[in-house]
């Protein structure tokens, strides 16, 4: 098992908030647009499971690894509730759910970090 790198990975996910928020801040403007499909991003853990590591082979004849996935490249076209005569599916009630949803994990990454910061204060302190 390999050592989980905490703030890392919180880094990631805020990358991977920031990319999402963009997303749905794009869906919102494009609300009234005809034939827009909103897009929304993979699941983090499937981001994450999609850029992990892979061994590189030294030599020609050794397989190679698969190009990996950045978080950039993993936008889908979001899953609407509802798709309007003109062909537009961004549902303006979805994206606030997910706007909620984004704030809130970044909230608990800002603690999280916040929580180990005060813990290695406290250790200097001792």
């Amino acid at each position: 098992m390999e050592p989980v790198y905490l703030f890392k990975l919180i880094d990631q996910q805020k990358s991977w908030l920031s990319t999402r928020q963009s997303l749905v801040a794009q869906n919102v403007a494009n609300v009234n647009t005809p034939g827009y499909k909103a897009l929304d991003t993979l699941p983090f853990a499937r981001v994450m499971e999609r850029s992990a590591l892979e061994m590189a082979g030294a030599d020609p004849l050794h397989m190679r690894p698969s190009p990996t996935e950045t978080m950039a490249a993993a936008v889908k076209p979001a899953e609407g509730w509802e798709t309007t005569i003109s062909g537009n599916t961004v549902s303006p009630e979805q994206e606030m759910i997910k706007a909620g949803e984004i704030r809130g994990a970044f909230t608990l990454d800002t603690n999280l970090v916040r929580s180990f910061h005060n813990m290695w204060i406290a250790v200097v302190r001792s």
